[in-house]
């Protein structure tokens, strides 16, 4: 039992658990061939409540400012082995920067499809040339006075087929450093804004991953979002909760792979007995079962101070990187656990070991957290 839960929690959970049994899970398999989700799962998943619990009540949300909820669901995402559903990337990431940034009009046009599912949403940092390097970004929208014209090309961008509200980050003063970059919210059907292909992933199979490009888009001013020049300052205060998702769905797979561990080493057999009995096995598990309980403290932990408004950009980097470098290599373990059979894609732990792969990559690298830790450190 984990003391950050309360009852209502653990009611909400039994919800996510029988809404991804139901819709989710017969269908994953076929998702993963076709890249994709349906769009008619994210209106199901926002008629059961799943998604943007932060969206106040007269947006049509639930108005809950309680990361514990976001937690829940993607715990049994991963406990599922659901990947391709972009609820988190939806619900943690990318609609906070609408409640929080958003003028009344921009709220009461957007939020309310988010919340629904009839409006998906994506984030567009990442360029061919720039990843990590956010100062690298060359994508660009000129002032045109009563608009912006955006030209430029992005990658990686999760949600990027099915979305249909795309924040962009943009270069609107070339002179201006680090305070010449705004987001710019374009829209689905906007002329000049492409999809290009669904990009094909070492894993993740199921979540559609695109690229995307904007030839002299014109978007409004009533599409940009927050303060011009102020984009940069925006990424950096919502990124702590993007690596704490990260963090979250790092920890929940370390457990997800310790159970499929046990299962299956008791039942195994070599040389005349299950390869749990073995010493090598039940000391490769201790370490596993400790690494994990570790992880939950720490990620449990920093959920609590991110609900209390404590998380820092430091600790969230910590619990970032830690995690995720502890998932490749406790999921690495799982593998040669077992054995040759953990080299097939039918068994979980082979899709674990390459769905892992890009979490100590996306979100900031591995590297650039230890970045962000060294300079608090006055480094």
């Amino acid at each position: 039992m984990r003391e950050i839960f309360t009852a209502e929690h653990e009611d909400f959970r039994r919800t996510v658990r029988a809404f991804l049994e139901r819709e989710v899970v017969p269908h994953h398999a076929q998702w993963e061939k076709d890249g994709q989700v349906p769009r008619g799962l994210w209106t199901a998943a926002g008629e059961a409540g799943l998604l943007c619990f932060g969206v106040p009540e007269e947006y049509d949300g639930p108005g809950v400012r309680d990361f514990r909820y976001n937690m829940v669901v993607a715990e049994e995402l991963t406990r599922a082995g659901a990947s391709g559903p972009g609820f988190s990337v939806h619900t943690d990431i990318i609609v906070p920067y609408l409640t929080s940034l958003g003028t009344e009009e921009q709220k009461r046009r957007w939020l309310p499809g988010c919340v629904s599912g009839e409006t998906i949403t994506a984030i567009a940092m990442t360029e061919p040339g720039a990843g990590s390097d956010l100062q690298g970004l060359r994508t660009s929208a000129v002032d045109k006075g009563d608009h912006y014209v955006l030209n430029g090309s992005k990658t990686f961008i999760s949600n990027g087929i099915l979305s249909d509200l795309v924040v962009v980050v943009a270069r609107t003063d070339p002179d201006a450093g680090h305070l010449g970059f705004s987001l710019l919210v374009v829209e689905r059907g906007m002329e000049g804004f492409q999809r290009g292909r669904n990009l094909e992933k070492v894993g993740l199979k199921a979540q559609d991953t695109a690229e995307l490009s904007f030839t002299d888009v014109v978007v409004p001013k009533e599409n940009l979002l927050g303060e011009e020049g102020q984009g940069f300052i925006y990424l950096m205060q919502n990124l702590p909760q993007e690596r704490l998702s990260i963090a979250m769905i790092a920890a929940a797979a370390i457990e997800k792979v310790l159970d499929l561990c046990l299962e299956y080493v008791k039942t195994r057999q070599a040389f005349g007995r299950p390869i749990g009995k073995f010493q090598n096995t039940r000391f490769a598990l201790a370490e596993m079962a400790t690494e994990a309980h570790v992880a939950r403290v720490f990620v449990d932990d920093c959920v609590r101070r991110h609900n209390e408004g404590t998380l820092d950009a430091a600790l969230a980097a910590m619990a970032k990187w830690w995690t995720t470098e502890l998932q490749t290599k406790v999921v690495d373990r799982g593998v040669q656990l077992h054995g040759g059979y953990g080299y097939m894609l039918e068994y979980p732990i082979a899709r674990a070991f390459v769905d892992s792969r890009i979490q100590t990559i996306y979100g900031g690298t591995t590297e650039v957290q230890k970045e962000i830790i060294g300079r608090s450190l006055g480094l």
